[in-house]
This record gives structure tokens, C-alpha cells and sequence, in this order.
């Protein structure tokens, strides 16, 4: 027991040593690949294993290398570039992509693990598969519902050709598909010229609206109008005779009376301006009233029977005022 503990305080002074020594060892025997990462294993810069699972794994020091790149999905914004569509027509593309490491090896042996190779060798299969689909369908159809179609077509064919990188394509799309300015002003030329034949035939379409209205209107003006004369008239030829009656039945009750009291009317409308001249013969019917009132003696008035107190006075002819003065 004395022996074994002299040999512990003789060599105590060594275990933070061996300790370190330990440490150091067990970090060069060893590698850690987090959950975001995928790790392959190089023996003299040849691949012996791969697809590492996130966790602790071993290696054989300046023998082994480890090579580890982010599993995350990425984004490859790629430069718009110039397309032509089946109607010869340029566009103008503006796309990205989404993608992420399927097969470290593969990877590693297509792109050597170089992120800027990888996006190069990328872009070039998206421009190509872009470049035909494009050529496939017209300006209408690639920005209109088709689109989705489109992008996931590209996806597919994209995902396929990038096997060979030991990458997936997760997801290809379009941001924004512009025209070239020459072909832009051409377009919007047309759209106006458009626009403008739709706002003529609109204004045609109006005129036209508004001259059915306006002679529809006239002629219910006219109908109307003439429904009201023909009710006008044939009220004032019920009245006509109505008074044409009246005057009849004052006519026979007493024809003297009446022809002196039409004989007053006519008197008072022809003197009743003061200023009125009537070129006349003295023996004229007009006046065979006064000439009667001249001639005849005081006594003859006097003495003639007054008129039938009975008889109606008849109503006035039409034009005359009925009131005496």
C-alpha cells in the first residue's frame, strides 16, 4: 500500500499532462457533423465513405480528411438573361432557384465542393431548360395561368439534369419576365391602339344608345302631343255644339232679341277702342238699329210693349263678351 501510494504522489504531477495529451488525441481520432452538414471521408484524396449521419465519428489522423458543406436548402439567383419565345419575340427573364446537396460524394466529385462552380454548372442547365421551354410557348402563355405549369416543368427537367451534381432542384421560378425596350415601346403601341379601338366602338355603341333614346322619346312627344289635340279638339267641337244648341234655342225663343243683342256686341266690340273708323253707307244693316232708335217718336218707345220677361236671354256668340258696358 506505502508502495503504490509513493508511486501516485511521484507521478501526480504528470496527469494534467497526459490529460492534455489525451484531449488531443481524441480530437484528431475524431469528427463531428452537425445536423445541417454533410461530411465525406478522403483517405490520400480518395473518397472512402460518405452520407454521414449527424453525430461523433472516428478517423485515422493526417490519413483521413474530412470534407463537410451545408445540406440547408440554398438560392441560386441567377442574372436575367434573354430568351426567345415561338414568336421570335425576345424576353427578358429574371429567375432563382432552389436546391440542396442529394449526394455528398457525387458532389464533391462534379463541383470539388466549390460553391462558385456549383452555381456556374447550375445556371447553365437552368438557361438551357429556360432557354427550350421558352422556345415551346408564346408571350401570352408564359405570363399568363400556363405559368405554374411552366415552372414546374423546368423543376423536373432541371432536377433531372442536376443528378450528375449529386444535387436536387427543390424548386425553379420566374420572377419577373420583362420585355426589350425596342420590342417593349411595339407592345405598348399596340395595347394602345387597342385600347383606343375598344373606347371608339364604346362611344359608337353610346351614340348609338342615346339616338335610340332621343327618338324614342320623340316619338312618344309626338304621340302624346297628338293624343292631346285630338282631345282638345274634340272637346271644343263638344262645345261648339253645345253653344251652337244654346244659341239655336235662344234664336227660336225670340229671333228679334237675339239679332238686337248680337247687334250690341258687334256695336261695343267695333266703338269700344274709341279710336276705331268704319266706312260704311248710312242704309248699311250695321247701323239699322240706330237709324230705327233716330226715326222713331218719342212715343213709339214709350209706348212698345216690353219684351217677354219670360223668354232666356241667349248666350254670346263666340268672340263677343258677354258683358254689357
Amino acid at each position: 500500500m506505502s508502495q503504490t501510494l509513493s508511486f501516485l504522489s511521484r507521478y501526480k504531477s504528470l496527469f494534467p499532462a497526459a490529460l492534455v495529451v489525451l484531449a488531443v488525441l481524441f480530437y484528431a481520432f475524431t469528427f463531428v457533423v452537425n445536423q445541417w452538414e454533410v461530411a465525406i471521408k478522403l483517405r490520400l484524396g480518395e473518397i472512402v465513405a460518405s452520407d454521414y449521419e449527424p453525430g461523433l465519428h472516428f478517423k485515422v489522423p493526417l490519413l483521413n480528411n474530412i470534407k463537410k458543406f451545408d445540406r440547408r436548402i440554398q438560392t441560386l439567383d441567377s442574372q436575367p438573361q434573354r430568351f426567345l419565345t415561338i414568336e421570335k419575340k425576345d424576353v427578358i427573364v429574371d429567375s432563382y432557384t432552389k436546391w440542396r446537396i442529394s449526394n455528398a460524394a457525387q458532389f464533391f466529385r462534379s463541383t470539388g465542393g466549390d460553391s462558385a462552380r456549383t452555381a456556374r454548372l447550375l445556371s447553365e442547365r437552368i438557361n438551357t431548360s429556360l432557354r427550350d421551354e421558352f422556345g415551346k410557348r408564346t408571350i401570352q402563355e408564359v405570363v399568363s395561368e400556363d405559368r405554374l405549369a411552366l415552372m414546374t416543368e423546368l423543376t423536373r427537367q432541371i432536377d433531372t439534369q442536376a443528378t450528375e451534381l449529386g444535387v436536387d432542384v427543390v424548386d425553379v421560378r420566374v420572377k419577373k419576365i420583362d420585355l426589350p425596350p425596342e420590342v417593349s415601346e411595339s407592345v405598348y403601341n399596340r395595347m394602345r391602339a387597342e385600347r383606343d379601338r375598344v373606347a371608339r366602338d364604346l362611344r359608337a355603341k353610346g351614340s348609338e344608345a342615346a339616338e335610340r333614346i332621343r327618338a324614342d322619346a320623340d316619338r312618344q312627344r309626338t304621340v302624346i302631343l297628338a293624343d292631346a289635340y285630338k282631345e282638345a279638339e274634340e272637346t271644343r267641337g263638344q262645345g261648339d255644339a253645345k253653344a251652337a244648341e244654346v244659341y239655336a234655342n235662344a234664336y227660336t225663343a225670340d229671333p228679334e232679341f237675339y239679332a238686337f243683342y248680337r247687334s250690341l256686341n258687334a256695336y261695343r266690340e267695333s266703338f269700344g277702342a274709341g279710336d276705331s273708323t268704319l266706312v260704311l253707307a248710312p242704309d248699311s244693316e250695321f247701323f239699322r238699329y240706330f237709324g230705327h232708335m233716330r226715326g222713331a217718336p218719342d212715343d213709339a218707345v214709350s209706348t212698345s210693349e216690353p219684351p217677354q220677361a219670360s223668354a232666356p236671354l241667349p248666350a254670346p256668340m263666340p268672340g263677343y263678351s258677354s258683358r254689357l258696358r
